[in-house]
């Protein structure tokens, strides 16, 4: 088995695709015609957070769909009905592995819908920091309950963080589908746009990214935010403060906090580094 997978990789198509633009990763699901990922594109997509991570050119992540009408709808499910019990748990665990690593690395991660967001792909978006729309590109929502499952790549426990336990619940057990406004609403997404088209919508989204690099932001320190509410927000209240003061103590000593300051009191624009 771990042969013909090796042999299946190695005659594989790119499914994930990496490029960085002034300080934006920019990484797209390619799988037409609606982006559904496998194990390989979940492979591809770990590979590529972990090259973000390691990219010193880069500051932002910014997650995007190819096509004009999918970000992502979810796992495949000609694969899922294809493998074993044992294969779809292990499939699982990597996609939750993946899906963490995306989450904890310590660079701000905007995911762009610009399309259908259903399923296995509102898990990977819930995964990012924050999640823009274009504006009547498609459906959001969780529903596996459809087809017998619950949404298993950490749907049930991100939503629930997003939105509360007992609307995450309905919202999961109706296995109910939206369009972005109502995402907006219901908090799931934090702003929705007018775009023409896809690409349209993914220039908007780089613009919006761009501002979060040096030298129009202090990109550590928000590297640094992400950490504190990530990590944070899973401890009692008084170690989430610790580990914000160990985190506040670090940037006090950053060359970016030495420039803020700085401009501060000599009434200019700061010009960051990312150091």
């Amino acid at each position: 088995m771990a042969k013909v997978m090796e042999e299946t990789r190695a005659d594989t198509k790119k499914l994930v695709h990496y490029e960085v633009k002034d300080g934006v990763a920019i990484i797209t699901l390619d799988d037409p015609p609606a982006n559904t990922y496998t194990h390989e594109m979940m492979r591809q997509l770990d590979s590529a957070i972990v090259d973000a991570r390691f990219d010193d050119d880069v500051w932002v992540i910014l997650l995007f769909g190819s096509g004009d009408k999918f970000f992502c709808a979810g796992a495949n499910i000609g694969m899922l009905n294809s493998v074993t019990p044992e294969f779809k748990y292990e499939f699982c665990l990597h996609a939750n592995e993946t899906l963490n690593r995306l989450e904890q690395t310590p660079k701000l991660v905007i995911a762009a819908l610009n399309g259908h967001t259903v399923g296995g792909g509102l898990e990977i978006a819930m995964a990012a920091d924050i999640r823009i729309a274009r504006r009547d590109a498609g459906k959001v929502g969780l529903p596996e309950v459809n087809l017998g499952v619950l949404p298993g790549t950490g749907g049930t426990q991100r939503l629930a963080r997003l939105v509360g336990k007992s609307r995450a619940i309905e919202l999961m057990v109706t296995g109910r589908t939206f369009d972005m406004d109502e995402a907006e609403r219901l908090g799931i997404v934090n702003q929705v746009w007018d775009a023409d088209d896809s690409e349209a919508f993914k220039t908007k989204a780089i613009e919006y990214a761009q501002q979060f690099t040096p030298p129009n932001m202090a990109s550590m320190a928000i590297g640094h935010i992400k950490r504190s509410v990530q990590t944070g927000a899973e401890l009692p209240l008084q170690d989430g403060l610790a580990v914000e003061r160990e985190l506040q103590s670090l940037l006090f000593k950053s060359q970016d906090a030495k420039e803020g300051l700085s401009a501060y009191n000599e009434k200019r624009k700061p010009k960051f580094q990312g150091r």
